[in-house]
């Protein structure tokens, strides 16, 4: 297991030396306006000098190989780079607001499967039956209704029929708990409602195909209690699709942080990327999207390593 797991991360370091060119390259071909002149440009300045001084300063002269190798180097040490309007560092940002996002992020996550596996599980169970029908209407329901749209609504039927508004001063989880749960719960919840649709119906279709197979057949006839089945036998043997599924929800939650982190006021690095583009902030841009790849590249890795602990049948070497 150890040496799947290490030849998994071998792996993983070429993905994102990859994903380092295609953030560089995007960010510096693709989009035609040079940040440090558009920064000149919003304060109403003019001076080519102070200009490339700053384009020399900042490492973004030269060809563009010669910028990738400077920028990579520094990312080795750990320098994301000044953002252009604020002057501080992108590491301190980052350092910052990571654990907001991460907290947003994690507990959707955490509520798609606390909610999802149980209800699918009992929708398989109860096929057919009131449940199963109030179920799957509702997994289809929250896989059809946009997060966003709802909190919008929220959010203006809130203040208009009840005067409330989220509140703007955002408090660490560490300082004051109480206070950020209060902050932070509708975010995880309305983040989580899409998942939880997917997720449902996933492991609805998993758990009735499994309960049909001879050895859940015969883990009855010997008499084994009906929890010992659907937990040992059939919930077990249905992970495997179920966990791969739930890594490949990490992209959808990590773009749902950008938007709800907008919306509920929270500073978290999502919001931190919305504000970078509308600045066109550049290593701003980089670091950000260079996060929330990695994120996803980690949420896989973490899947693919999964599957030993989920499935013996699983052969790692």
């Amino acid at each position: 297991m150890a040496k799947y797991v290490a030849q998994r991360l071998l792996l993983s370091i070429p993905t994102l030396i990859g994903l380092t060119l295609v953030v560089f390259f995007v960010l510096r071909v693709v989009i035609p306006i040079d940040a440090v002149d558009l920064k000149f440009a919003s304060a109403g300045v003019s001076d080519p000098e102070k200009a490339k001084e700053l384009r020399e300063e900042l490492g973004i002269t030269g060809p563009l190989a010669v910028q990738y190798l400077r920028w990579a180097g520094r990312l080795v040490s750990g320098d994301f780079g000044k953002s252009f309007y604020t002057g501080r560092t992108v590491a301190e940002e980052l350092i910052l607001r990571v654990p907001t996002s991460l907290e947003v992020g994690l507990g959707a996550l955490l509520i798609t499967i606390v909610i999802a596996i149980p209800v699918g599980i009992l929708s398989a169970v109860k096929q057919d039956s009131f449940a199963d029908y109030i179920s799957r209407g509702g997994a289809i329901l929250f896989y059809a209704i946009p997060g966003f749209w709802i909190a919008t609504l929220i959010l203006v039927f809130s203040s208009l029929w009840f005067n409330w508004a989220p509140p703007t001063e955002y408090h660490d989880l560490w300082v004051d708990p109480w206070a950020n749960l209060k902050q932070v719960a509708l975010p995880i919840v309305l983040l989580g409602l899409s998942p939880i649709g997917t997720l449902i119906r996933l492991v609805r279709t998993q758990v009735l195909e499994i309960i049909r197979q001879d050895y859940v057949r015969t883990a009855r006839a010997k008499g084994l209690p009906s929890r010992t089945v659907y937990t040992r036998h059939v919930l077990r043997n249905s992970l495997l699709p179920i966990v791969t599924v739930i890594g490949l929800q990490v992209p959808n939650l990590v773009a749902g942080t950008v938007i709800f982190e907008q919306v509920f006021v929270l500073p978290g690095v999502g919001r931190y990327l919305l504000d970078a583009v509308q600045r066109l902030d550049l290593f701003v841009l980089m670091a950000t999207n260079l996060f929330f790849g990695t994120l996803i590249v980690m949420a896989n890795l973490a899947v693919d390593v999964s599957y030993g602990f989920i499935d013996p049948r699983v052969r790692l070497n």
